[in-house]
């Protein structure tokens, strides 16, 4: 089934600013998160579209390559004019010219134009022949041009980045590509599988297939460089008193100790639970935990008849330094 137009999934409008395209999908992704709406599979799909549609317009060059017709709305490259590319350098300035990245590959040329390439370099190598004596054996035959690398966009949930996961990358024509996400893996980040691009013409290698991997937001946690950092509520009694708290973490939930007087933005660190060091086997970053005192949802007249006979023989002001 073809791609919705990724402006239209995530309801904005070809003009938008990337900062409106990228806070409409940070709002829509926390929305339909699975962790959100566990069992939910309608959910699900439309997080997996919201995904799909940002990898297009959620960066500059996919977007300007999707507005102009290159690509379509699954990133996929769409069959250009084969002519059009040589024209183009042909036409460019000096030292400019002839630097494409690869030859796009015989599957997107037509046997008219197979045959019109093959017949040049024969003739070519014929008539060098002619003058030199030094082409003529193999002509054509030994013309060999390897195949154009292929770009694609794979979208990754938090933890996956963070842990290491195989993917699998379906592709335009019924085809997949098996992605292994290293552990540590970063927003933005390329990966290449070699050979899985563009046929080779001739005889020629397959080029290779680059695949950029962006990092859905997750729910509680977010990244800064191997750090991760979550806000975690916790009771008053918990602040006041101190005491041991469960705490989500990448790989598992471990239990953490509340210093007794924890005030609301009070970071505690978890050493060794961020993410992987790139090149550092076994070493990772930290997880910061952020503390936000919370008061009962439901009003409790208990406490509150207490605060009122403890607040006036205790005085303080929190905002002193804000003013």
């Amino acid at each position: 089934m073809a791609s919705r137009n990724p402006y239209e999934v995530l309801g904005v409008k070809p003009d938008a600013t990337d900062a409106e395209i990228r806070s409409i999908y940070r709002k829509l992704a926390k929305q339909f998160h699975p962790d959100l709406n566990p069992g939910n599979k309608q959910a699900e799909a439309r997080f997996k579209e919201i995904g799909s549609a940002y990898e297009i317009v959620g960066d500059k060059a996919k977007r300007a390559r999707f507005d102009k017709g290159e690509i379509d709305a699954s990133g996929a490259e769409k069959p250009q004019n084969p002519y059009a590319d040589y024209r183009h350098y042909a036409e460019a300035d000096a030292g400019e010219r002839y630097r494409g990245s690869g030859f796009r590959g015989a599957e997107n040329m037509s046997p008219e134009d197979l045959e019109d390439m093959f017949s040049f370099f024969s003739q070519a190598g014929a008539a060098d022949a002619a003058g030199t004596g030094t082409r003529a054996r193999g002509g054509a035959r030994n013309f060999k041009i390897r195949g154009e690398d292929r770009h694609y966009l794979l979208t990754v949930d938090f933890l996956d980045a963070i842990n290491g996961a195989s993917k699998r990358l379906d592709l335009p024509g019924g085809k997949s590509l098996d992605v292994r996400i290293p552990a540590g893996l970063r927003d933005g980040q390329i990966l290449r599988l070699s050979g899985q691009g563009g046929e080779g013409l001739g005889g020629g290698p397959a080029g290779d297939a680059l695949i950029e991997v962006h990092v859905a937001p997750h729910p509680l946690f977010r990244r800064e460089g191997d750090d991760i950092y979550m806000d975690l509520p916790v009771t008053l009694g918990e602040a006041v008193l101190g005491g041991k708290v469960s705490v989500p973490t990448a790989d598992g939930s471990v239990t953490m100790s509340i210093p007794v007087d924890s005030n609301s933005g009070r970071t505690l660190r978890l050493k060794g639970k961020g993410a992987p060091k790139p090149g550092l086997k076994g070493e990772r970053g930290d997880q910061y935990v952020v503390l936000k005192v919370m008061l009962p949802e439901q009003a409790d007249a208990e406490l509150a008849a207490f605060l009122k006979d403890w607040a006036p023989k205790h005085p303080y002001d929190p905002r002193g330094k804000a003013r």
